[in-house]
């Protein structure tokens, strides 16, 4: 991790992976909800509405484009405020919890109500508890160990 922009992309590469195989890995493998490409078709419809789910595979790839943007976006926004934030420094593991679910609120009450103005009522359930922990353990926690490292390296 030589730069700044090189340990964000990484972070978001690996955040950005590791959510959409954990939403692969339930929805579409275990539980049998939906398919692979049905999930990155519902990424596009942010953009794309209704055509993003006969777009094929093309709207597939632009979902999963779509998604590592949104990655890149937290990743950014986490190394920009680990700085000035000396709580985020003290223990990683929690600073990447509360990051996890500040990411699901932010998605889930701020965003997905934005781009989509009428979605199904939200309800404390295994599946929204499953949605925290994704974004917890595969957002939250490597974005905050990745940028802990950057920022350990530069003291």
């Amino acid at each position: 991790m030589a730069s700044k922009s090189g340990a964000i992309f990484l972070s978001s590469l690996i955040a950005g992976t590791l959510d959409i195989l954990a939403a692969i890995f339930f929805y579409a493998l275990l539980f049998q909800k939906t398919t692979p490409v049905k999930i990155l078709q519902s990424i596009a419809s942010g953009i794309f509405k209704k055509e993003a789910y006969s777009g094929g595979s093309q709207m597939a790839l632009y979902g999963l484009l779509l998604h590592y943007f949104i990655a890149f976006v937290f990743a950014s926004f986490y190394f920009t405020i680990y700085p000035y934030f000396s709580y985020l420094k003290k223990n990683t593991l929690l600073s990447g919890v509360f990051y996890g679910i500040f990411v699901w609120i932010t998605m889930n009450l701020v965003v997905l109500p934005v781009v989509f103005p009428v979605l199904p009522e939200k309800h404390f359930d295994f599946p929204l508890l499953l949605s925290i922990l994704i974004l917890i353990f595969c957002i939250g926690i490597p974005i905050a160990f990745i940028t802990q490292k950057y920022y350990s390296l530069r003291k």
